[in-house]
């Protein structure tokens, strides 16, 4: 009788192998993903969470807001629940300094450059009432980057000389933002001096410093009018992004001499910091300090410490904080350093009172003129 062969099998292929491992974790990944949409209610809660809804809080009585001129800043908020506050605020447009032996044919918000500030409390419920003074040549209108709402107010705002809008919204984020004229060319508006800065104070408040203060950056494109008249903005120059000159406060030297913000030893500075380009980020620095705190692109939480200088990009702001150790002038500037010393991106801050030797002193060398 023939004894039957048995066959052992042939091994496996390592391609076989390979497949197999791979169809395996495919299954263990399908696996994973049928437990994931069994927890869809705890993603939905996490995805909530992520982007808050708000609550708005109940509006108890009125206030008429106190706007101020650069670099004056509206006292801190000290009340404690949401309120209504009213906003008036007129488009002129006026001749003024912009350097010297030029004058410069500027629109503004409020009759000065930068716009006036204006300091409201997350929450409130804001009335804004936009007047164009009966002597302007165009419409204006005003794009608030606070606001949560259609154009930021602008086609609620659109406002013929002599005429008056008003629209409402809810100061929903805090933070530091620009507002600026939005009509039609809307680089015309900005590149005339039509911008400024709302802060909207967290409803806790912000932590108390000796001195606040309120700087705007941005550039002019100016080009000479007839003898005898004021320069206009030239709108080649601005497309080609070519500045005439880059301020702080509107106009070349408006932060400096007498007219330079004074602090004294050992007193905590918080800047304002907005830049309305309407083309051109600045390299914030100030000569001579570090910031201590940083509230990047004008939110409303310290995101950096100890920081030399910081980007703000056009249509952006930043808060800035920092205590005066020593005495002498702080000089404000755009680190792309031509505009500072060419183009006018040039301010200082006076700091008097007890020199600190064991914080700064000069050992040796030549005594030279402070900047």
């Amino acid at each position: 009788m023939t004894t039957p062969r048995i066959h052992a099998p042939a091994p496996t292929p390592l391609r076989h192998l390979i497949a197999g491992a791979i169809l395996a974790l495919l299954a263990l990944l399908a696996t994973a993903t049928l437990a994931g949409c069994g927890r869809s209610a705890d993603a939905a809660e996490y995805e909530q969470s992520a982007v808050p809804t708000r609550a708005l809080p109940e509006i108890v009585g009125q206030e008429t807001a106190v706007l101020t001129a650069a670099p004056n800043v509206p006292a801190p908020i000290t009340r404690t629940h949401a309120t209504k506050v009213i906003v008036e605020l007129e488009t002129v447009e006026k001749t003024m300094r912009l350097a010297d032996g030029v004058d410069y044919t500027f629109w503004t918000f409020g009759g000065n450059v930068p716009g006036s500030f204006i300091r409201v409390r997350e929450g409130d419920l804001v009335e804004f009432t936009m007047k164009n003074h009966a002597h302007s040549t165009v419409p204006h209108n005003i794009d608030l980057h606070a606001v949560t709402g259609p154009g930021g107010g602008a086609a609620a705002t659109l406002t013929l000389p002599g005429g008056a809008s008003t629209f409402s919204f809810r100061a929903l984020n805090p933070g530091l933002y620009v507002y600026h004229c939005a009509v039609s060319p809307v680089p015309m508006h900005i590149a005339n001096g039509m911008y400024g800065l709302i802060l909207v104070e967290p409803k806790e408040g912000m932590p108390k410093v000796d001195k606040e203060f309120y700087v705007m950056q941005s550039e002019f494109y100016a080009k000479p009018g007839a003898a005898g008249t004021p320069h206009t903005l030239d709108m080649e120059k601005g497309a080609a992004e070519q500045p005439t000159y880059v301020v702080f406060n509107g106009s070349v030297g408006a932060l400096t001499g007498d007219k330079a913000p004074q602090v004294k030893v050992g007193e905590s500075v918080r800047l304002f910091v907005g830049n309305g380009g309407p083309n051109l980020s600045s390299s914030f620095h100030v000569i001579g300090e570090v910031f201590d705190n940083v509230y990047g692109e004008g939110g409303s939480t310290i995101n950096q410490r100890n920081v030399q200088t910081t980007l703000i990009p056009a249509g952006g702001a930043t808060i800035v904080e920092f205590r005066a150790e020593v005495p002498g002038n702080l000089v404000m500037v755009d680190h792309a350093i031509f505009r500072a010393f060419n183009k006018g991106a040039l301010g200082m801050i006076k700091v008097t009172g007890e020199a600190n030797d064991n914080v700064f002193a000069q050992i040796k060398g030549m005594m030279l003129a402070e900047h």
